[in-house]
């Protein structure tokens, strides 16, 4: 049986995954700040899955958890992040992008160090970063929320770069970048190609099981992306 960790379960995206987890024959372990939602996931599956409450604002706590799960498991064979926090902060209110800078930038740096530094001593691993089309450009009524993505993106290259020092060469980087998916991290009304959370998390991992690199979610968001990256902030400015 294989072990996996996933950050962010309470809700959206990472429970989804955890229970295509669960019945791929995983041993999970799931956390997040809301305890009750960890329990009654854990209810659901009371033999293949273990819980540890965690918010990942609180780095120090992150690497506790982490060890202590590392501890109970022995050996991990993927870690999943999918933690975030998104506000739409057109007026740049501080506590709004304080709460995503601590979350998206901090918390999640400290977990995929934390991540990639045990792939390296196990000599295997996966690691997953569920960050977003929202990745690839800036944003004027999100700005912390999209420049935490851009973020998340840097980093996680980075991280695939430096697995070239990894003799074994199985140690893995993935990165997802989801466009509008139907989950309560959604940003504003009459969204456009909105996918629904079930056909979004089947894509997600199938991209996981295949060790993709990069992957849009939906594929169509591949499309958009190259458009983002070659238009002029010019048009930007004037279009979004």
């Amino acid at each position: 049986m294989k072990n996996a960790i996933v950050f962010g379960a309470t809700s959206g995206i990472g429970k989804e995954v955890t229970e295509l987890l669960i019945k791929d024959g995983y041993k999970v372990a799931i956390t997040g700040r809301r305890l009750e939602k960890l329990k009654e996931l854990k209810g659901k599956y009371p033999n293949q899955i273990e819980i540890y409450q965690n918010d990942i604002q609180k780095v120090e706590e992150v690497e506790k958890v982490f060890q202590e799960i590392v501890q109970d498991f022995e050996l991990i064979d993927l870690v999943i992040q999918s933690s975030g926090v998104g506000h739409i902060n057109p007026k740049l209110e501080w506590n709004k992008e304080n709460e995503t800078i601590q979350t998206n930038v901090v918390g999640v740096t400290k977990l995929y160090d934390l991540a990639y530094n045990l792939f390296r001593e196990q000599d295997f691993g996966h690691l997953v970063g569920i960050t977003s089309i929202a990745s690839i450009r800036g944003n004027r009524a999100a700005p912390a929320y999209f420049a935490s993505k851009a973020y998340q993106k840097a980093y996680l290259e980075s991280l695939y770069i430096k697995t070239k020092t990894i003799k074994s060469k199985q140690v893995f980087i993935t990165d997802i970048r989801p466009g509008f998916v139907d989950t309560a991290m959604a940003l504003g009304d009459g969204i456009f190609w909105m996918v629904s959370l079930e056909k979004a998390t089947k894509q997600i991992y199938s991209a996981i099981k295949k060790k993709k690199r990069v992957a849009y979610i939906s594929k169509r968001w591949a499309i958009i992306a190259f458009v983002l990256k070659i238009v002029p902030a010019w048009i930007l400015k004037k279009a979004i």
